[in-house]
């Protein structure tokens, strides 16, 4: 029997979900089966956050709860290959010692396990842009520590705020386990600021138009397409170049109880930058399977969109 807090709480969300469905002009046809996902998600518990908008009118098509700081995962390392590319590309750093083809060496206190494979790799040093490139085609946990080392997170964090976002942040080094003293998660963000940022890459306005290509590149390795890219067809490793007139760039975050995804879609008939993130007790492989199945179906949605 359902008691009255939990009616209450249920009408709480679900007024949160009919407030993100009514945005924009045609949501409610778009992306009913997208909503109707989330919604279910929500009344079951999930924390749900997601946006998607236009890449070329920036109409916001749906949102929900876009404003919440959620826990992000790896999303936040997104900014890491920003302040990288950022210092790559200006010129009075050249003296730094930062370059594409400088060679860094793994250390012991960037040892992280989980997403990434140079940890299984024999080669101890790898230049920065192999290393850029293997975050971003694998979030790749040790190659994220080693750059972090050397820009550093301070000016990731400037980065950031220079950038005008406030929720969304890189907030430590990627660990195998989080102490009392450590920053609870990786990362956080807001839908709202994702998509921003992704759109504004897509334009070529992160830094300037070199900087976000670089970082558009990196991303385009995305080999994670289990989430909202699950819908759009496309090969997990080889996607850099159309696919029936669809191009993907993507970034995925994950960790326990915790599934997010920030990109930019574009087809035949449109562009869209989106974001999805949840948040949920990851204590049983059905739920983890129910959010990733509504991830699955707002990608549905957004692929009619483009396509």
């Amino acid at each position: 029997m359902t008691t009255p807090a939990q009616q209450s709480e249920r009408r709480v969300r679900q007024a949160a979900l009919e407030r993100g469905r009514h945005q924009g002009g045609e949501t409610n046809e778009n992306f009913g089966r997208g909503f109707a996902a989330l919604g279910q998600l929500a009344l079951d518990g999930v924390q749900v956050s997601a946006r998607a908008s236009d890449l070329a009118t920036g109409r916001v098509l749906f949102s929900v709860d876009d404003h919440v700081a959620m826990p992000a995962a790896d999303i936040g390392k997104v900014l890491l290959l920003i302040e990288v590319a950022a210092q790559l590309s200006d010129p009075d750093r050249a003296d730094d010692g930062l370059g594409e083809l400088v060679i860094l060496d793994r250390g012991a206190g960037d040892a992280a396990g989980a997403a990434g494979i140079w940890q299984h790799l024999q080669a101890p040093s790898l230049p920065v842009a192999d290393l850029a490139a293997l975050v971003g085609a694998s979030n790749d946990n040790l190659a994220s520590n080693v750059l972090l080392r050397v820009v550093g997170l301070e000016a990731v964090r400037r980065r950031a705020e220079s950038l005008g976002l406030s929720k969304t942040a890189l907030l430590d080094v990627v660990r195998d386990q989080r102490g009392p003293d450590d920053a609870p998660q990786l990362s956080v963000g807001s839908a709202q600021e994702l998509c921003w940022l992704f759109t504004a890459m897509a334009r070529g306005e992160v830094v300037s138009p070199a900087v976000s290509q670089r970082v558009l590149g990196w991303l385009s390795l995305n080999a994670d397409l289990s989430m909202v890219a699950s819908a759009f067809g496309l090969v997990p490793l080889a996607h850099r170049e159309p696919d029936h007139g669809l191009l993907l760039v993507n970034l995925t975050g994950t960790e326990p109880g915790v599934r997010s995804e920030v990109g930019v879609l574009r087809g035949p008939r449109a562009g869209v930058s989106y974001t999805v993130s949840m948040s949920f007790a990851d204590t049983a492989l059905a739920a983890r399977l129910e959010v990733l199945d509504g991830m699955r179906q707002v990608g549905l949605d957004l692929l009619e969109y483009v396509h």
